[in-house]
C-alpha cells in the first residue's frame, strides 16, 4: 500500500481537457492574464499550433508567495494542481472574443519556468 501524496501527471496544457475532475496534473503555460481580485491566472500554450485550450488557474492558496514573475503577462510558469471542474466545451473570452476550451485548475504549486527550451519541452511531451 502506497502512502503519501498522489503523483502528478506531466502533460501539455492542450491535453488538460482529456483528464477527469480531481486528476492531479503538472503543466507549463504562458500567462495571458491575471486577476488579483479573483485570484486567477489564465495560461495558454499553443502546442500543437492550433491549440484553443486555456487553463484558468486558481492561485488563491498561493497568494502570499506569488511575485511579479509569476503573474506578468508573457511569463512561462509551471503548475502542479488538480482539475477542479469538468472541462468546459467553450467559454466566450472577453479578451479576444473567441470561444475556447477551458479547464479549471486549483494550483498547489506554481513556479517560474526560468530559461526554457520550449521546443525541446514540446518534443519530449508530444512523444
Amino acid at each position: 500500500m502506497a502512502h503519501g501524496p498522489v503523483p502528478s501527471r506531466l502533460t501539455l496544457l492542450a491535453s488538460l481537457p482529456s483528464f477527469d475532475w480531481g486528476t492531479k496534473v503538472r503543466f507549463l503555460g504562458c500567462v495571458t492574464s491575471y486577476s488579483a481580485a479573483a485570484g486567477r491566472l489564465v495560461l495558454e500554450h499553443d502546442c500543437p499550433k492550433s491549440c484553443q485550450v486555456k487553463a484558468w488557474v486558481d492561485v488563491r492558496l498561493l497568494l502570499e508567495k506569488l511575485t511579479f514573475e509569476h503573474t506578468a503577462v508573457g511569463q512561462w510558469v509551471n503548475v502542479i494542481g488538480y482539475i477542479t471542474l469538468k472541462p468546459q466545451a467553450s467559454r466566450k473570452h472577453a479578451q479576444d472574443g473567441l470561444d475556447r476550451s477551458t479547464v479549471d485548475v486549483q494550483a498547489l504549486m506554481l513556479w517560474s519556468a526560468g530559461p526554457l527550451d520550449i521546443e525541446r519541452y514540446e518534443t519530449c511531451l508530444s512523444r
